[in-house]
């Protein structure tokens, strides 16, 4: 199976990030504003609490962006609204010929969008396809990879688009933000939607970071008070953006060795392991026999995280030991027996091959 990983950025450049984020926040906030838990409430002129006015305005600065709004919903209401600030019912969306995320296709079916598709991976079938359709009114960009062969470029995918016709895109970054070292709408795109639970933030808030004429729309929809995400939780949404960029740089370095030492050494009982984004940037174990499920129940046993939460939240230290993703499987229902993906989270490359090596031994026993 050829697989294509986004780059991950290094250490060196994860510390620029957090340093860099920590030097936006300061540009809106006093020293003494960072050791409180922040205002409630609609503060006027703003129609929110002053806490999280700020904290929008650092992560704009942070991204190169013109605005940016915290949501309710995590990723899923990031992408909710972002679509809903673009079109309206019975529009056509383009997306990539992939199976699409199933929250991600619950909100197209919400808001009644037609589906147009092409392979993002084809450049000239792109273009065809938007020059077949003409009344196309928006794209939708996932960031990571929908299907095991997905390769392409999301500069690439952008500037096409763009190339084509002016229309305005909407991307997908979850399990791509502090990891790549530009995000969508660092790249051309006019929103990138996230989830900030998945960046060590509070449970539940998402973030859309882009232009400022659909951001003020979404700010629409959320005149009322209980809409709001109050002070306290944009604060950690902070502290998450200034912590992780650092820690998932090192657990990506994590998942490099691990591969590198089961190609040199061998794993008794696997077939292939890869490193992909599946959606977040795992590493994927194929078995020489239909073992996987009895591995992930011998691998919580161990200590093996047994699902995300999130996933890559503030709560998931341990191993992740988990079926390869919903959209993988779509492609190949094979893999829920053959294959499992493997994230390290906060745990060492010893840990790691520790529990996959033990799981396989008693998985071959029964």
């Amino acid at each position: 199976m050829k697989v294509y990983p986004l780059e991950s950025i290094h250490i060196e450049e994860a510390m620029q990030k957090q340093f860099r984020m920590s030097a936006c926040a300061m540009h809106y906030f006093t020293g003494s504003e960072f050791l409180t838990r922040g205002d409630l409430g609609v503060h006027q002129p703003e129609n929110q609490p002053l806490t999280t006015h700020k904290a929008e305005k650092a992560i704009a600065e942070f991204f190169h962006a013109e605005d940016c709004i915290l949501v309710r919903g995590a990723g899923t209401g990031a992408i909710r609204y972002g679509l809903s600030s673009i079109f309206k019912p019975k529009d056509k969306i383009l997306v990539h010929d992939a199976a699409v995320y199933s929250t991600t296709q619950i909100s197209l079916d919400m808001l009644g969008l037609e589906i147009v598709k092409a392979d993002f991976n084809s450049l000239d079938q792109l273009r065809h396809v938007m020059e077949e359709h003409t009344d196309i009114k928006g794209a939708l960009i996932q960031f990571t990879r929908q299907k095991p062969d997905d390769r392409y470029s999301m500069e690439e995918v952008i500037k096409t688009i763009q190339g084509c016709r002016d229309i305005p895109i909407i991307c997908d970054d979850n399990y791509a933000v502090l990891k790549v070292s530009r995000i969508s709408c660092e790249l051309g795109a006019d929103m990138s939607c996230f989830s900030c639970f998945k960046l060590q933030g509070p449970e539940g808030i998402g973030c859309v970071v882009g232009k400022k004429q659909y951001i003020e729309k979404i700010r629409k929809m959320h005149y009322s008070g209980g809409c709001q995400v109050q002070g306290w939780e944009a604060l950690e949404v902070l502290r998450g953006l200034i912590n992780a960029p650092v820690m998932l740089a090192i657990s990506a370095q994590t998942g490099e060795e691990i591969l590198k030492r089961i190609h040199e050494q061998g794993i008794k009982g696997v077939k292939h392991a890869y490193l992909a984004n599946a959606q977040s940037k795992v590493l994927l174990i194929e078995f020489e026999r239909p073992i996987a499920k009895k591995v992930l129940i011998e691998a919580e046993k161990l200590g093996a995280l047994p699902n995300p939460v999130g996933a890559e939240s503030k709560y998931e230290f341990a191993p992740l030991f988990y079926r390869v993703s919903g959209t993988f499987l779509k492609s190949d229902p094979s893999f829920a027996d053959t294959m499992i993906r493997i994230n390290p989270n906060r745990c060492g490359a010893d840990t790691v091959l520790e529990v996959l090596e033990k799981s396989i031994i008693k998985a071959l026993e029964e």
